[in-house]
C-alpha cells in the first residue's frame, strides 16, 4: 500500500498506474468500520485499483464541537487498510483541498442540498459537494463507492457526479449494520455500552414502521407517534426527527393523515436522534 500525502505524489501515481486499469475512489473521514470495509472489498472486486481517501472535512460541519470530537484514528485505520492490501491511501491536508481557502464552492444540486438533512443543517452539503468534488478533480477515479446510510448524501453526489459529465460513475452500496440493526458509523465508536444497545431502537422503529404499512392502513402521524415512542422510550436516544419523503426526489411528505402506500411512489424514512451530543442517522426504504 502506497501512502499519498501531496500533489506530486499523486501525479506520479496517475502516470504510473497501467494503461487500461481502472480506479476505485472510497472516500472517507477515517475511524474506519466494517461499513467502510465493505466498499473497500466491493471496489476491489470491481477496479483494477483502488485508493482510499482519508480526510474529515471542516466545512460540511455546522457544528464546531462535532468537528472537534469527530473520532480519529489514523494508525488503526493504516494498519485496517494495510491488511485489506489496497493500493493506494491519500491523506490530503486543508491546504491541498482548499487551496483558495477552507470555503465551500456553490453547486447547484436542484435543491436536494435543501431538503430533509439540509434543512437542519444548512451548508453541510455544500461542504460535502466541495470535499469530493476537489477528490474528484485530484484522484480523477473511474468510480466511487459511498454508502447508503447517508442516503441524501448519496443523492447529492450523483448530482455532482452528472454536473461533471457523469464522471466518476457513483456506486450505491447497501448499509451495513451491527447485529443489532443499528448502522454502522463512526460515531459509534463515542457511545457507551448502554447507549449502544439503546441505539439499536432506531432500527427498530424504522423495521416497525415497514411492517405497519405492510398490514395497516397507517396513517404518517400514527407511525411516527409509536416510531418516537420506540425510540425515546430507551431513555439514553432521544429523536430529533423523523420524517417520511418519496424515495427518488426526496420530496417531504407532509400530510400527516394520508397513507404512505396510497401513493403510488416509493418511500423512505429518516430518523435522527441524539445520545448526548453523538447525532445518530438512519433511513429505511418503508413502501
Amino acid at each position: 500500500m502506497e501512502i499519498i500525502r501531496n500533489i506530486n505524489a499523486l501525479k506520479s501515481m496517475q502516470n504510473e498506474s497501467s494503461k487500461g486499469s481502472n480506479l476505485g475512489l472510497i472516500a472517507t473521514m477515517g475511524a474506519l468500520h466494517e461499513g467502510h470495509i465493505s466498499l473497500i472489498k466491493r471496489g476491489q472486486k470491481e477496479c483494477s485499483q483502488v485508493i482510499v481517501s482519508i480526510y474529515v472535512n471542516p466545512t460540511q460541519f455546522e457544528n464546531s464541537n462535532d468537528l472537534i470530537n469527530y473520532p480519529k484514528s489514523l494508525d488503526n485505520d493504516i494498519d485496517i487498510l494495510k491488511s485489506l492490501n489496497i493500493d493506494f491511501l491519500f491523506i490530503p491536508n486543508q491546504e491541498l483541498m482548499y487551496p483558495n481557502g477552507l470555503v465551500s464552492k456553490t453547486f447547484d444540486l436542484d435543491g436536494i442540498d435543501k431538503k430533509l438533512e439540509g434543512a437542519m443543517r444548512p451548508g453541510h452539503f455544500q461542504g460535502v459537494a466541495t470535499a469530493v468534488d476537489r477528490l474528484f478533480e485530484l484522484i480523477q477515479p473511474d468510480k466511487a463507492y459511498f454508502g447508503l446510510k447517508d442516503f441524501q448524501q448519496v443523492q447529492i453526489i450523483k448530482k455532482l457526479s452528472l454536473l461533471k459529465g457523469g464522471t466518476p460513475e457513483i456506486i450505491a452500496c447497501k448499509i451495513i449494520r451491527e447485529d443489532s440493526g443499528l448502522a454502522m458509523s463512526s460515531r459509534n465508536s463515542r457511545l457507551k455500552v448502554k447507549e449502544l444497545k439503546a441505539a439499536a431502537s432506531i432500527f427498530k422503529a424504522l423495521k416497525f414502521a415497514e411492517k405497519e404499512v405492510k398490514v395497516f392502513t397507517a396513517s404518517p402521524a400514527a407511525l411516527i407517534q409509536e416510531m418516537k415512542s420506540i425510540i425515546n422510550s430507551t431513555g439514553l436516544i432521544k429523536v430529533e426527527e423523523i420524517t417520511f419523503a418519496f424515495s427518488d426526489n426526496l420530496d417531504i411528505i407532509s400530510d400527516p393523515d394520508f397513507p404512505l402506500d396510497h401513493y403510488n411512489k416509493k418511500v423512505h424514512c429518516f430518523i435522527s436522534a441524539y445520545a448526548r451530543d453523538i447525532r445518530l442517522i438512519d433511513n429505511h426504504f418503508i413502501c
